[in-house]
């Protein structure tokens, strides 16, 4: 059963070294990736730039079965991850499986079954296409291309005037994906449009590397969490003794991935109660609840939290953001307050990045015009002679698949109405890596997907599926409608395929150790490959090892307030939600 991969990124290697691992008699997979570049990696090979480091913990980015050395730090560089899934390409023998240098051109459907695959090659990267086109037949089709390939660019009216005002530079206008070292940004005038992770990696680079000016637009505000928590300070107490602690190895699993009743899923109760919270904590601890630390660019009230929100992890430009806004008494600050890292000898002293809204146009002198609104950074820059010599388009991707033939009719991501991976009635076409967390990693969930597709293909999902209750929440006319939340979506997968383990299961083979690893610890995969198809040996290992030790650091307070504390209180919740679920049933009602 030949399997077709588009693609040689994290998605691609995870799904064919599934697809061989659970090969059998009545399904021989035999899975090959096309890869148009040179190399493999997808965007931490070519999309990324100097001094780029992953948000997600190595913690949870980790396959399931193959982890990330221990010589990593928490949030290994680009560079560091691609070193990674080399030795995971190396530890299960896929390179016989990869094809570089050959570009899929048209997938369309066979009369008789399956799918046609068309491809060109090329002998290098700087070589061109061949004109002669390769076709293969297959029954299956993996889509791994990503989300993070075709740059997407807003049309801004007067963009132009910025070229012509500085023809004398190179490429006074691109977008991020272009943008590979500090060094373009010296001594320039800087405007990032784009106020995510990357936007902020950008402004932070051009604060380090000198440049004459920083203007940040921010679209709707951002929500700003550091990827490692570490550098608080509580009645004179420093918390930046040894090793921080990963944002995302911080929700844990029991009661909030396992144990939830139908209707505090389906009420997102857990999210709003842990947002009410989470706000208040930064309040007292920073001074601020728009984000940690984060003194502007706040979201709207109504869409600040973790249920509407991708967390910006990369919080390295806020204290060249916060400068002009930060007002807290010493009396508060005495008691409680976040240290900001240390800026190792940036050029200028003071250096402020400007926060501003995205610009509505550009003069033809090349001023910026910005979207008026009552935002604290538009008052302050309103009336600022704004006039960049580079802008950059830090403003996200968007995808095509024009290689899938129109007339066959192929579903779309968007389209995949079963767990956001196969379209129902197409299942033969899988959609790996698609989505995208607000608190976690895609690697990991592509490892999930890669063994429900297997599981759908096989006939051995649960049926009937329950409702999906893990997207996040967005309003209609949102662009990116693919955001879900890392451990509800992961463990959806996990009970759709039986991976899910129970309490006393765990116990019971696996002793206590294991079983309050799992319930302290975070949606971390090697949780749901210690029971069900894909059971591995390696797990108890991992989660007794690495796991176990992640959550040690958290210490006893951290622990306390972050894992037991929640846990007795979402267990009463679910407690009563099984009561009350339990009468509706006896009286004829069900519970969904």
């Amino acid at each position: 059963m030949k399997v077709v991969i588009v693609g040689a990124g994290p998605s691609g290697l995870v799904i064919a070294k599934s697809l061989l691992e659970n090969a059998d008699a009545n399904f021989p997979f035999d899975p090959i990736i096309l890869e148009q570049e040179h190399d493999i990696g997808g965007t931490f090979r070519y999309r990324t730039y100097e001094d780029a480091h992953l948000v997600s913990s190595k913690q949870l980015t980790s396959f399931s079965d193959f982890r990330a050395p221990p010589s990593f730090p928490d949030h290994p560089s680009a560079e560091a991850y691609v070193y990674y899934l080399r030795s995971y390409i190396d530890h299960f023998n896929l390179s016989d499986r990869i094809r570089l240098n050959t570009k899929v051109i048209n997938i369309k459907r066979n009369s008789k079954g399956g799918h046609l695959v068309s491809y060109v090659t090329r002998d290098s990267k700087d070589s061109e296409w061949s004109s002669e086109v390769t076709t293969i037949h297959a029954p299956y089709i993996a889509i791994c291309t990503g989300l993070h390939v075709l740059p997407y660019i807003p049309s801004i009216p007067g963009i132009e005037h910025v070229v012509a005002a500085n023809q004398h530079i190179e490429k006074p206008v691109y977008h991020s994906s272009e943008y590979k070292k500090r060094s373009e940004l010296e001594g320039k005038r800087i405007m990032i449009i784009g106020s995510g992770e990357t936007g902020m990696d950008l402004a932070y680079g051009a604060a380090k590397a000198g440049a004459k000016e920083v203007v940040l637009c921010s679209q709707e505000g951002f929500l700003s969490f550091p990827n490692q928590l570490n550098d608080f300070e509580l009645f004179g107490y420093k918390s930046d003794k040894g090793p921080g602690i990963p944002l995302d190895s911080l929700i844990t699993n029991l009661a909030e991935s396992a144990y939830v009743h139908p209707w505090v899923e389906a009420s997102h109760l857990r999210w709003f109660i842990s947002d009410f919270f989470i706000k208040r904590l930064m309040w007292v601890l920073t001074g601020t609840q728009a984000g940690c630390n984060q003194w502007v660019g706040e979201r709207e009230p109504h869409r600040l939290g973790r249920a509407y929100v991708f967390l910006n992890k990369s919080p390295r430009a806020m204290p060249y953001i916060n400068r002009p806004y930060r007002k807290r008494s010493k009396f508060f600050d005495s008691i409680a307050r976040y240290i900001d890292p240390p800026e190792d000898s940036p050029p200028q002293t003071n250096f402020t990045v400007d926060l501003a809204p995205f610009p509505t146009h550009f003069l033809p002198n090349g001023r910026a015009v910005f979207t008026p609104s009552k935002r604290k950074d538009y008052i302050r820059m309103k009336d600022r002679d704004v006039r960049p010599e580079k802008v950059i388009f830090a403003t996200g991707y968007s995808q095509e698949f024009g290689f899938l033939d129109k007339e066959s009719g192929y579903p779309t991501p968007d389209e995949a109405n079963i767990r956001n991976v196969v379209k129902e009635g197409d299942e033969s076409v899988g959609f790996i890596g698609f989505v995208r967390p607000g608190v976690g990693a895609i690697p990991p969930i592509a490892e999930m997907q890669s063994l429900f597709w297997i599981s759908i293909l096989k006939g051995q999902v649960r049926n009937p599926l329950p409702p999906p209750r893990y997207h996040l929440l967005v309003e209609e006319d949102y662009r990116i409608r693919y955001g879900v939340d890392h451990s509800t979506y992961v463990s959806t997968l996990a009970k759709d395929i039986g991976a899910a383990p129970g309490l006393w299961e765990i116990w019971r083979e696996y002793g206590t150790h294991v079983l309050v690893c799992y319930c302290f610890g975070a949606a971390f995969t090697p949780f749901y490959r210690l029971v069900g198809p894909y059971k591995s040996a390696s797990a108890p290992g991992i989660i007794k090892t690495e796991l176990w030790d992640t959550i040690l650091r958290r210490g006893f307070l951290g622990n306390l307030v972050m894992g037991v504390i929640p846990m007795v209180f979402y267990l009463s919740i679910n407690c009563v939600a099984f009561v009350l679920g339990t009468m509706w049933m006896m009286v004829g009602g069900k519970v969904e």
